[in-house]
Order: C-alpha cells, then structure tokens, then sequence
C-alpha cells in the first residue's frame, strides 16, 4: 500500500509540476569547457561512483594523477555571480548545489575541498590530452561495477 501511494505522488509530481508552473528538472547552469563524450545522462547517473573510484585510487593507491578529479569538475562546471566572478558553494547557484538540493542530497565534498575553480595555467589543466587513457580505466571499472 505504501509503495502504491509513493507511485502516485511521483505520478502527480511528474505530471503536476509542469501544470503548476514547476518544472520537473531544475534549470542547470551550463557548463564553460568541452562536453564530455560519454554524454550528460552518463555524468548525471554514474558521477557518485566515478568520484568514489577517484577518492579511493588517490586515498587508498596514492595515485596523484587522477583524471577526472574534483579540482577538474569545478574548474569547467564552474558558475558565475553577479560580479562575474565564480560563486562558491555557499551559493544557491553553485552546479552541484543546483541538483543536490533539488534531490535532497548532501554534498560533503566542499567540508574538505576547495569549491573554487583553481587558476587555469597549462600546468594546471588536467584535461590537456584528448586522448585520456585515464576515463578508459574508469569506464572499464564501472562495466565490472554492474
């Protein structure tokens, strides 16, 4: 019974938002570098699991050299104020904040990490190579994963 109830208010929500001048997707702020080739409905699902991989290749292995780390997320999904500079997490405008907050979902990242983009400097991009050998490793990670 209780599952039924959950289906109809997900029903309605679904349906009801768009009647009731709400969306059903919050309005995600653009992000400033390349797309990313596995596509945005590939990030938005597996992201969790592709931090959680790095976080442990760097705690765990001691690797340094992450590909698809935090520092490279902010830098490239980065929003700006008013003042057109970067927000911080702080922000009700920050990218993760946008969807973590529209899910209900604390983000406990930014108690440890910088929210900021750092200084973008030719030794400070970690996307240089197009070619990144470092996302077959993730990829390969998430098929065994399933």
């Amino acid at each position: 019974m209780k599952r039924l109830l959950i289906a109809w208010l997900m029903i309605i929500g679904l349906i009801g938002g768009p009647v009731f001048g709400e969306g059903v997707f919050p309005d995600i702020p653009k992000a400033s570098g390349e797309p990313h080739p596995e596509g945005n409905e590939f990030w938005r699902v597996n992201h969790p699991r592709l931090l959680r991989h790095d976080r442990d290749l760097t705690l765990r292995e001691g690797e340094r050299e992450i590909t698809a780390s935090l520092a490279s997320c902010v830098a490239c999904h980065s929003v700006n104020g008013p003042d057109s500079k970067p927000v911080s997490y702080e922000s009700g405008e920050y990218f993760c904040r946008v969807c973590h907050d529209y899910a209900a979902v604390r983000i406990d990242c930014f108690q440890c990490h910088n929210s900021l983009p750092p200084e973008l400097s030719e030794g400070a991009m970690l996307f240089n190579d197009p070619v990144d050998d470092g996302m077959a490793t993730l990829l390969a990670y998430l098929e065994g994963v399933k």
